[in-house]
């Protein structure tokens, strides 16, 4: 599911991971400040910042870019070198472009973080009695038209990046598909096999290009905001329950995120095998029908009515399942709206905090939740990508002689005995 897309998979995203991690250290250690050697220097650290789309042209971006591009470089040259494969300009670089627009989504978010303190501050004066006329009314013109030319300039990106991504992810069904091909004789005796091939692999790649971008983005989120909440922190004198303490709105997002994680793990963790099921037996049951096409002996209505009674009882049970599991997962992200009200509550009484504050708190708060409840909010797509998964296996399986799961081992042993 990899090899025929990645050069050598394992190798590869172990040392991608450890080349990541190490570019990111040299970065924040030594290299963030080092763009002044070549004219692109950090602005002072009481500056402003800039909150139009020029920002992402700004000396620190541009340096940036260049960094990001050197270590992107060497990478790349290196297994290309060592690792030829057909694919390995989509796999390698198509995927850190698209990791790439992600770092940018980031900071588009930031962006708009800055923006809400200063323009909601702006609005908290202009609606202030005591200073009431003093805001121009340009002031205000002029703040909607910065926070325009970011929107307007991450549309653009965002557009080409879907345009791209829907590339990237048929380059892979591609890869899976041509793979397959070439072993059909191998595994066509498999149940749902033709599905497998022409529906599961473009499945598989577009579920894992998903999962996958939102885990790298979750990452990339919580790097950029935790410093942003850990500094809002200092504003929030106190808060329920834990009082007051440092870095306090890091450590209830944290808290909070990690047990809505726990918990949505815990009662959805018979959804995997059940969607595989259902998989199966709407195979089952397809087969049977295309069997039936041109010969009258298939299909007979004893024999659809068994299969589809199989699909209905596996439905009715995935529906029960999901009952229980979305109670408790609807419950929990409508309990998440409000829990950033319910923490700046005292700070809102006491009077600590302006507008723009508040707004940035919230946003940066959401932010950092939402990286954090990545599972929460992906558990319906890992529970179908599992079931891909399982069913791919099974591929995998035959081509290497391992022993095939139980499910498909039994259907060979029932097509046999028929």
């Amino acid at each position: 599911m990899f090899v025929c897309f990645f050069p050598a998979p394992r190798l590869f995203f172990s040392t991608a991971t450890l080349w990541a991690l190490a570019a990111v250290i040299v970065w924040f250690l030594f290299a963030r400040d080092a763009g002044g050697m070549i004219g692109l220097p950090n602005p002072p650290a009481d500056a402003a910042p800039i909150l139009s789309a020029t920002r992402f042209i700004s000396p620190p971006f541009l340096w940036f870019y260049l960094y990001f591009g050197a270590a992107v470089a060497i990478f790349g040259a290196v297994w290309r070198i060592l690792a030829p494969h057909p694919y390995f300009n989509w796999s390698v670089f198509g995927s850190v472009l698209i990791i790439f627009v992600l770092y940018f989504m980031v900071e588009v978010s930031v962006t708009i973080n800055d923006w809400y303190g200063s323009y909601f501050d702006l609005i908290q004066k202009a609606l202030d009695p005591s200073t009431k006329g003093t805001v121009p009314v340009s002031d205000l013109y002029v703040g909607l038209a910065q926070i325009t030319s970011v929107l307007l300039l991450y549309i653009i990106v965002a557009v080409l990046n879907a345009f791209f991504v829907s590339h990237y992810v048929f380059r892979w069904r591609a890869a899976l598909n041509d793979h397959y091909i070439s072993h059909w004789d191998r595994l066509r005796g498999i149940e749902g096999a033709a599905q497998r091939v022409q529906e599961d692999t473009m499945r598989f790649a577009t579920t894992f290009e998903d999962l996958g971008t939102s885990l790298v983005s979750a990452i990339m989120t919580l790097i950029a905001f935790l410093p942003i909440l850990a500094r809002l922190s200092d504003k929030i004198p106190t808060i329920p329950i834990f009082g007051s303490i440092p870095y306090s709105l890091v450590i209830v997002s944290l808290v909070w995120s990690l047990f809505g994680t726990g918990l949505l793990a815990a009662v959805g963790i018979r959804l995997p095998g059940l969607a595989f099921r259902n998989q199966r037996v709407e195979a089952a049951y397809r087969k049977e029908l295309v069997y039936g096409e041109d010969n009258s002996a298939r299909a007979t209505p004893r024999t659809l009515r068994d299969l589809f009674d199989a699909v209905r009882q596996n439905y009715f049970r995935l529906y029960f399942n999901y009952l229980y599991f979305n109670v408790v997962r609807y419950t929990y992200l409508q309990a998440d709206m409000l829990l950033p009200f319910l923490v700046l509550i005292p700070a809102i009484a006491a009077g600590a905090i302006t507008l723009g504050i508040f707004q940035q708190v919230n946003a940066s708060f959401g932010e950092v939740r939402d990286s954090m409840q990545y599972l929460v909010k992906s558990w319906p797509d890992i529970v179908e990508f599992m079931s891909i998964y399982k069913r791919l296996r099974a591929f995998e399986a035959a081509l290497h002689g391992e022993e095939l799961p139980d499910i498909d081992r039994k259907f060979l042993e029932d097509k046999q005995l028929a």
